[in-house]
């Protein structure tokens, strides 16, 4: 059951797609009070309450000890300090005492205090409001009348669910070839290479450098022939400079965000001074997503988009007082404070809450400040984007996915969780974050594997993409600055080979789990209590997660360990992959605790007693995936059914397509 309550006059965010009458009054089970303008509900927690959600955000799977800043910002220093991040994704789950889901449907700062002021209460703060009370017999059923109202998960073309080689760094033709023929000369399975802002001119969106790549078309069809395709990304920010097609055409149409006096307000970001499309207003986010037809027309079928909070560099003006501050300090004897007041000039204009109160939207519901509608932005972005797809070949499946997003963004588009850094304290957030990603609809997520930022090692890359094979994207990731990590960058490539390989093997599964919680509303990957609710032991266990109907997996996520102690919940059956997939050994263990010994090539998971999954040949891509002749893991004692996906991987109309497989014990 729903129950809608109404605050003021909250900005329309579309976040829910299910009508659901309004109440005014106290949204049961929190009481609420005003304080410096701002509504703040309240609601005392039992001793053993555990809280789920919030979706992309720091700490552990239990939220429960911090304080969460809903407010997407571009920043690539996270630290666990940190309590903002690049989505705003205001759904909870209070599992305890009382198990209920609460949605907070504003897009301007929502901040959860879930036990960090005082222990024993969760606040949350924020303006105007939709406050959203879900209640239901098991937290499962909470989520699933929460996705239900929200609308159904985005499903991106199956070749998305392969391995990708990603680096902001491949700076032409002939790099994108050296990846394709390193992953294929050395054996490694291959999908996707990612193109990062360099295969622009002049970081221009919807344009390409001639001299680094002459003829995108042939590149891409000659990848797509040996089933790898580009993926290049799109930014925000659209540079103010007349004779560029793209500024020309939206200045004239009114299409960008203005400032207080209605003229275009100017940001910089990559290209430098730019101007940023209006995709609020839905005539400014369709038009912004036709632009992506210079591309589609050069055949290219995946898009990740980027810099869309929206990230600031500086403002023109800001800038310039900053300069005129530099320039009446020259001279001058600075101490601390004079200095820190200097620098300080300099260090807050990205991203400054200044520029975000500057500028408007001209929006479904009339005018508003930016800051307002913040956390819209680049879901708005990327569903302009998506509703072109659909009229550009409606049936047509295309791969999608961005950086910043809100609650809604989920049935366009998946998301990345941004620039993380090559830590294994990262790793352990990548698990943390996924299960309140599903819970939030963000079904097709995954972190840039091997870290983002700094320098992995050969053990963190192998540690990281033993837990990529269970997430949706699987993205290898890194910036410039970094070592190469590419997966034949290292010496023991066999292990990378072998990893890989478990991917494709296990792709029938996770690829049928998927498309069926995206049509159903279930989760595809859990918390263990949310399977196992009475076990006590079940509600600590923060390093596990149930993956689809029938699997349980822990990851070993520490630096030099030869293996990991494992909680199991329940009898279930120990399946160790070996060999890329080729080879497996199983046992039967009791519930208890164990500790597994887990190689650098193999993957150990558990599958739940009654189960049964599907495991096919390794292969070098999706395409040559061979899904007729199945092997099957089984954990049975009599015959079961399991429905596997049939589609064929690039329409919607044939997500339908299951075929229901009988499997003897």
């Amino acid at each position: 059951m729903v129950t809608k309550y109404t605050f003021g006059v909250p900005p329309m965010t579309e976040a829910v797609v299910v009508p659901q009458p309004s109440f005014s009054g106290m949204p049961t089970p929190f009481s609420v009070k005003e304080e410096e303008g701002k509504r703040v509900f309240s609601y005392t927690l039992g001793k053993d309450d555990l809280v789920f959600g919030l979706g992309e955000q720091m700490r552990g799977i239990n939220k429960r000890g911090w304080i969460y800043d809903n407010w997407n910002t571009d920043d690539p220093i996270i630290t666990e300090g940190r309590t903002s991040l690049y989505g705003a994704h205001n759904f909870i789950l209070v599992f305890g005492e009382k198990t209920f889901g609460a949605f907070f449907d504003s897009p301007a700062r929502v901040v959860f205090d879930i036990g960090y002021t005082d222990p024993d209460e969760l606040t949350v703060t924020c303006g105007d409001v939709d406050v959203y009370i879900v209640e239901g017999d098991s937290a499962k059923e909470i989520v699933r009348e929460f996705r239900r109202i929200i609308g159904s998960s985005y499903v991106p073309p199956k070749w998305a669910f392969g391995f990708a080689q990603s680096k902001w760094g491949y700076k032409n033709e002939d790099d994108v070839r050296a990846v394709w023929k390193g992953y294929r000369e050395n054996g490694l399975p291959l999908d996707m290479i990612y193109m990062d802002i360099d295969y622009m001119q002049d970081y221009m969106d919807f344009t390409v450098n001639k001299e680094r790549f002459p003829d995108l078309t042939a590149l891409a069809a000659e990848l797509k022939a040996d089933g790898v395709y580009l993926v290049p990304i799109i930014d925000a920010a659209v540079k103010a400079k007349e004779g560029y097609h793209v500024y020309d055409d939206g200045l004239e149409k009114g299409y960008f965000c203005t400032d207080a006096e209605g003229k275009p307000f100017t940001v910089a970001v990559w290209p430098g001074e730019s101007v940023l499309p209006d995709v609020l207003n839905p005539a400014a986010r369709l038009w912004f997503g036709a632009q992506y037809k210079v591309l589609l027309d050069q055949g290219i079928e995946g898009f990740w988009n980027d810099m869309n909070e929206p990230a600031i560099f500086y403002s023109k003006d800001r800038l310039r007082e900053a300069i005129v501050y530099a320039a009446g300090e020259l001279g001058k004897d600075l101490d601390t404070d004079a200095y820190g007041a200097l620098t300080g000039k300099f260090y807050t204009l990205a991203n400054s809450m200044e520029d975000y109160n500057s500028f408007y939207h001209n929006s479904v519901d009339g005018r508003h400040v930016h800051a307002e509608v913040h956390n819209l932005y680049g879901y708005n972005m990327t569903r302009g984007a998506s509703e072109y797809f659909d009229i550009y070949e409606p049936d047509r499946r295309y791969l999608l996915f961005s950086r910043s997003s809100y609650i809604g963004h989920h049935r366009y588009a998946g998301i990345w969780t941004g620039d993380n850094a090559s830590w294994w304290s990262h790793l352990k957030l990548n698990l943390a974050m996924m299960p309140g990603l599903d819970m939030c609809g963000f079904l097709f997520a995954g972190a840039d594997l091997g870290g983002h930022g700094g320098n992995t090692t050969e053990e963190l890359m192998l540690r990281w993409l033993a837990f990529g094979i269970f997430a949706p994207l699987f993205r290898n990731h890194a910036t410039q600055y970094a070592r190469d990590q590419e997966c034949y960058a290292f010496k023991n490539i066999g292990a990378f080979r072998s990893i890989l390989n478990m991917r494709y093997a296990i792709l029938p599964y996770l690829y049928s789990e998927f498309v069926k919680c995206a049509k159903s509303g279930e989760m595809l990957s859990r918390p263990v209590v949310f399977d196992y609710p009475e076990d006590a032991r079940a509600r600590t266990v923060e390093d596990q997660l149930m993956i689809g109907a029938s699997i349980m997996i822990a990851p070993v996520m520490e630096q030099n360990a030869k293996g990991r102690y494992v909680y199991v919940p329940a009898r279930m059956k120990m399946i160790r992959l070996k060999k890329g997939g080729n080879a497996f050994s199983e046992r039967i263990v009791e519930k208890g605790d164990y500790y597994i010994e887990v190689p650098l090539d193999e993957i150990v998971f558990f599958l739940k007693e009654g189960a049964v999954m599907p495991l096919a040949k390794p292969a070098k891509n999706v395409a040559s995936l061979d899904e007729t002749n199945l092997r099957w893991l089984k954990f049975i004692e009599e015959p079961v059914e399991y429905e596997i996906c049939r589609d064929d991987g690039f329409t919607k109309s044939s997500l339908s397509n299951f075929e229901k497989i009988k499997v003897e014990p």
